[in-house]
């Protein structure tokens, strides 16, 4: 399994690069449940993957980073509607703003009835009535001395703010890139998450399946070392009856010895597992629980049938290969976005500006403002290739996401079939470990019945004793490796129900 072992980092490696460029682009929570464990008797392998699947950290994890790209979808998608914003300040300033430099001469305005408005007074020629005029200017019949401050406005405090409405109308086609990205963002998360559900189930099925088969050794050690006791005690009457010597009596010691060792060995490593179960499971490590099929005279009842399958079917059903599908059409989008900072932008602008003072009607000082609306028009001319570059680099990346699904879809193919021929070899494996297993049942009842009647030695004995210990535990690795390789091959062809 060692090359599907490194598809498999490879491909994860795939994905955790590709939702890292997600992210510079711009736990669902699932409330940890525990069951009462042991309340309604022994725990089964479907309660076991549904304790995980709603106990895992990394799946509540990526379950809020569906969340997170849902959000961002929404995000993207307020960029088509128009955006209104405000912008206020306050300004201190050292002087005031005068209109003439110091005090002056000015004419003085009188009022004319005929006209209704003011005029200056010049003065006229007597003869011809006509106003006479210097350098082109008419002289001033009066004139008066104005003071500085007449026209000097204070600005000492300023208030002032806008508000403003755009609506982009045309932006290169950006938004809508980003639009389709987010949506594939959230596509991608809930597909990453649907893979690393399908890994859970299987990691809590090898957790399980592993406790099933340690308990079975476990029973397995126990009857050796029975057997191995019992037969220690008969060699023992034979010494001293002078039928057998010391030194049949001290091998089957060592040897039973040898098996109390072995004994603990199981023992602890059965522990051991329980607690690797229970962690998968999301459990304290030192919960204590039974499982379902951990006392089953027989855990196979019957024979997985072979699957069939069709590489496209599998290649649509395969989360981790529909992940790096959504990557390739994301950096698609990405050339259009960086195509779209080549483009003129247009957007429609709307403000209303007020101040205090303000100078709408003379110099007052109280709030007024007015609006405007306009267009703003932004055409990119030239930035030293800076753009362009951009758009190749965008490129690039599209072409190296497809280089990685195409060798994607080539792992996967040959994981497919490496999982299918495992399977059927589990399968033979396991009819054939049932065959040994009633022929190590006979050879030790025969070698005891030898022993009895005087024609086997005692080294007979033991190593038929061994062989039976060889097959019932060869027997109990193959009914195990039929169910994980069954599970495994589920998995491979995307068809593991993590529901």
């Amino acid at each position: 399994m060692i090359l599907s072992f490194t598809y498999r980092r490879n491909l994860s490696d795939a994905l955790r690069r590709l939702f890292i460029a997600l992210c510079a682009l711009a736990p669902m929570g699932v409330a940890a449940q525990t069951p009462d464990i042991g309340a309604d008797g022994p725990v089964t392998l479907e309660q076991c993957r549904r304790m995980a699947l709603a106990n895992n950290k990394n799946l509540r994890k990526s379950a809020q980073q569906i969340k997170v790209a849902g959000y961002e979808k929404d995000q993207a998608f307020a960029a088509y509607l128009p955006a209104l914003d405000f912008a206020g300040g306050y300004m201190y300033n050292q002087k005031e703003i005068s209109v003439i430099g110091s005090d002056q001469l000015l004419p003085v305005k009188t009022f004319n009835l005929e006209k209704q408005g003011y005029e200056f007074s010049v003065v006229k020629n007597p003869m011809t009535g006509e106003p006479i005029t210097v350098n082109g200017k008419p002289v001033p019949e009066q004139v008066a001395l104005l003071p500085k401050e007449a026209l000097t406005y204070d600005i000492h405090n300023v208030f002032f703010g806008a508000v403003t409405l755009t609506q982009p109308i045309f932006m290169g086609g950006k938004i809508v890139a980003m639009n389709k990205i987010t949506g594939y963002a959230e596509e991608l998360a809930t597909a990453m998450h649907d893979n690393a559900a399908q890994d859970v189930v299987y990691a809590v099925d090898a957790a399980y399946w592993q406790v099933v088969s340690l308990k079975a050794k476990q029973k397995l050690a126990v009857s050796y070392v029975n057997l191995l006791d019992t037969l220690s005690h008969n060699v023992k009457l034979m010494v001293e009856q002078g039928v057998a010597t010391k030194s049949d009596q001290l091998t089957v010691d060592v040897k039973l010895n040898s098996a109390q060792v072995d004994l603990t060995k199981v023992d602890n490593g059965l522990v051991l597992s329980r607690m690797a179960l229970a962690q998968v499971c999301g459990l304290p490590v030192h919960t204590v629980f039974t499982l379902a099929d951990e006392d089953a005279e027989s855990v196979v009842n019957s024979v997985p049938v072979a699957k069939s399958y069709n590489m496209e079917e599998v290649y649509a059903s395969r989360d981790d290969l529909r992940a790096l599908e959504l990557g390739v059409k994301i950096f698609k989008e990405k050339e259009n976005v960086a195509r779209a900072s080549m483009m003129p932008n247009l957007a429609l602008v709307g403000t209303y500006s007020f101040s205090n003072p303000n100078m709408f009607d003379g110099f007052q000082k109280k709030f007024n403002g007015a609006f405007s609306v306009g267009a703003m028009l932004t055409i990119p001319i030239w930035h030293w290739g800076g753009n362009y570059n951009k758009l190749r680099a965008a490129k690039a990346q599209t072409v190296a996401a497809n280089l990685e699904l195409e060798n994607a879809r080539e792992m996967i193919d040959l994981q497919v079939n490496q999982a299918s021929f495992k399977a059927q070899e589990a399968i033979k494996t396991f009819q054939m470990t049932e065959t040994n297993l009633a022929k190590a049942d006979e050879n030790l009842r025969c070698a005891d019945l030898g022993f009895r009647d005087g024609v086997m030695t005692v080294d007979n004995v033991m190593e038929a004793q061994t062989a039976w210990l060889k097959a019932h535990s060869e027997n109990v690795d193959a009914r195990i490796d039929v169910y994980l390789c069954d599970v495994y091959l589920s998995k491979v062809l995307g068809r593991l129900n993590v529901d």
